[in-house]
């Protein structure tokens, strides 16, 4: 059991959620520290405690209720909070992240309770340090880090983007045991270009419009450095930024802070995964598939990156990995003569004489590519609501014998189709994988089983391991090896299923074998610590805390 040192006495210990244990205080901790009368006289255990609260939490028929409930009891009793949320993963991840915590963000000004994290303004230019410094907590290893531009898939959502990090960073604690006090949410909040936030006269954040250009680089810059000089070997993730500016911070900060960003390499790596998983299901190659990818940002990039460095490792080149992924955007698919072509999607564009030999001229949108490429893969991350028609997969799953369509886009209400129409549309023969949580399909007496494609199969395990290993940089490799040990996650009852990703509730045991995949790797590039072999189970498990109340020790 860990001992803490406590100054607090009475009330005041009450309210620290860290050290806090609610009724669980013991007989002898109630009379050391003052706190005798200031609760009921029974004493409870944390798993008592976690029943009672689980009670109040699941009353509220809401999922914004919900969710107000959760962050309130993290904000009273943190092992309390975490312990909750692993003995509920299933149930309570859709709350505390996706899809809810969009909503969360949407209505964060109406709904603030109590600061957590810290919100770094351009009125704090030469003093982030300083501001850094105002949070309690020392010895931060890891932040999740948002300008708040591109929450989920609903934009710019100014100060309320903060609920990601704080979503993301309560995943690492329960999936990877970093402990929480060990972890810093950080919102840059530089403005808002949404005017609805902008008028709204509760609105809690920086009241400008979005900062850009020079001024806004220079305070990621020194934000960066702020970090760097009080936190040293601290993991930075970067989370829901514009994809040009997402693009930029990753390439820009990689070397010099272990960093990685989630909705670009995260994401590709969750696609892989389910994309080597439904291959396996299927008894297929994924050096064979045909892959479309709809959506030109980070995510719909990341995955075209991620999918393209395994087909290389593979041995795929030339014409051949170029016919391999089409990417398209708001325009169509992405060809070399298209004007102003952003730098980061030149890599994955087509030649115009290529589009032109698969019979694709002036029409390049998703329709003329799919009767064209006649893809076995269809993958959306468009967040655009019904994108996927039933003409459209009924014209896919012609050519395909076991389509595997990903409507990946969240929350759930801009998913490009729902399994249920896939499913009926492709005759039971779909590989589904979502963003979003969905419940099973039953197809001609057969129960297919849905499964969801979260990040938090692969950012908490990347995250701890880099930590473990105490990696100087965060390698496109690793997360090829974190896609490929996600992939060999499931089970066979699973596999039965249909199911290209594992249950929610199995999250932390997944997180382990990404985790020491990861720091197998860091030692294979020889960009930290090398563990051996036989103790690299034995050296991540030692390095996850499990929720439990702590022995507080007066001082």
């Amino acid at each position: 059991m860990t001992r803490i040192e406590v100054r607090h006495r009475g009330a005041e210990l009450l309210r620290q959620p860290m050290l806090n244990k609610g009724s669980a205080f013991s007989a002898e901790e109630r009379r050391t520290f003052g706190l005798e009368g200031l609760l009921p006289s029974v004493v409870t255990t944390m798993g008592e405690q976690s029943r009672r609260v689980y009670g109040h939490i699941v009353r509220k028929s809401e999922p914004l209720e919900r969710y107000i409930g959760l962050m309130a009891l993290q904000d009273r009793n943190e092992h309390l909070f975490h312990r909750l949320l692993l003995d509920h993963l299933e149930e309570f991840l859709p709350i505390v992240y996706t899809p809810t915590v969009g909503q969360a963000s949407k209505r964060f000004s109406h709904i603030f309770r109590r600061g957590r994290g810290l919100w770094i303004t351009p009125d704090h230019r030469g003093r982030i340090v300083e501001v850094l410094r105002n949070h309690t907590a020392s010895g931060i290893r890891l932040s999740v880090v948002t300008d708040n531009q591109a929450i989920l898939g609903i934009g710019d959502q100014g100060a309320g983007g903060i609920v990601i990090p704080i979503g993301k960073l309560s995943i690492y604690s329960a999936a990877a045991g970093v402990h929480p006090s060990e972890v810093l949410p950080l919102s840059l909040d530089v403005g808002t270009d949404n005017q609805e936030l902008l008028g709204d006269p509760l609105y809690m954040g920086w009241r400008q419009p979005r900062l850009r250009g020079e001024e806004y680089a220079q305070l990621v810059e020194e934000l960066v450095l702020a970090m760097t000089e009080l936190y040293p070997g601290v993991l930075l993730q970067w989370e829901d930024f514009s994809k040009s500016n997402a693009f930029d911070l990753l390439e820009r900060y990689r070397g010099r802070i272990l960093s990685f960003n989630d909705d670009i390499q995260g994401t590709g790596a969750m696609t892989l995964a389910g994309l080597m998983a439904a291959c396996r299901i299927a008894g297929q190659n994924l050096v064979d598939q045909r892959t479309v990818i709809v959506g030109g940002g980070a995510a719909g990039i990341g995955i075209a990156q991620q999918l393209r460095a395994a087909l290389v490792m593979a041995g795929v080149d030339g014409d051949a990995l170029t016919r391999s992924i089409a990417v398209l955007d708001s325009r169509g698919l992405i060809t070399s003569d298209r004007e102003r072509l952003d730098a980061y999607k030149s890599e994955l564009a087509w030649p115009a004489e290529l589009a032109a030999a698969a019979g694709l001229g002036e029409d390049r949108g998703l329709d003329a590519v799919v009767e064209k490429l006649a893809p076995t893969v269809l993958i959306g991350s468009s967040g655009q609501p019904g994108l996927f028609t039933e003409e459209l997969v009924r014209a896919m799953a012609a050519k395909a014998e076991r389509p595997i369509i990903f409507p990946l886009s969240n929350p759930t209400d801009n998913a490009e189709a729902l399994p249920v129409d896939l499913v009926a549309w492709t005759e039971g023969r779909a590989l589904i994988g979502t963003g979003s949580p969905f419940d099973p399909v039953e197809w001609q007496g057969r129960e297919i089983h849905i499964g969801q494609g979260n990040n938090a199969f692969i950012f908490p395990g990347v995250g701890l391991g880099a930590l473990v290993a105490e990696a100087s940089a965060v390698t496109d490799g690793m997360f090829t090896v974190a896609a490929q040990a996600l992939a060999d996650s499931l089970s066979p009852a699973e596999i039965e299923h249909s199911q290209i990703y594992p249950s929610v509730s199995r999250l932390r045991e997944v997180t382990r074998r990404v985790a020491a995949a990861v720091v197998t790797q860091v030692g294979e590039e020889g960009v930290g610590k090398v563990v051996e072999a036989e103790h690299v189970d034995e050296v991540i498990a030692a390095a996850m805390w499990t929720p439990a109340y702590p022995e507080l020790e007066p001082v």
